[in-house]
């Protein structure tokens, strides 16, 4: 007598583009960066003196939304747009 094991169908990975879109415009997070990192990864932003400690928010895609210069500053932006804050390891 033969058994067949019935088995969930699996689900598509997802694509890059579906992966960035989690979150999207739900979830941000904070990262410090060196002004000059800011200079020289958004062209279009004003230019910063360098050797200063820049925070970033950013989208869940990775997508820049605001620069401060503290940390307080872009989560008080993230709470004003009703972004959820996750935290990076």
């Amino acid at each position: 007598m033969e058994m067949k094991i019935a088995t969930e169908p699996k689900e598509a990975p997802l694509t890059a583009e579906q992966f960035a879109q989690l979150g999207d415009g739900l979830i941000a997070y904070v990262r410090p960066m060196r002004s000059e990192d800011v200079n020289r990864l958004y062209p279009h932003a004003p230019q910063i003196a360098p050797g200063l400690t820049i925070f970033a928010l950013f989208g869940a895609d990775g997508a820049p939304i605001v620069l401060a210069d503290s940390e307080e500053g872009c989560i008080g932006n993230a709470r004003e747009n009703h972004l959820q804050m996750v935290s990076l390891h």
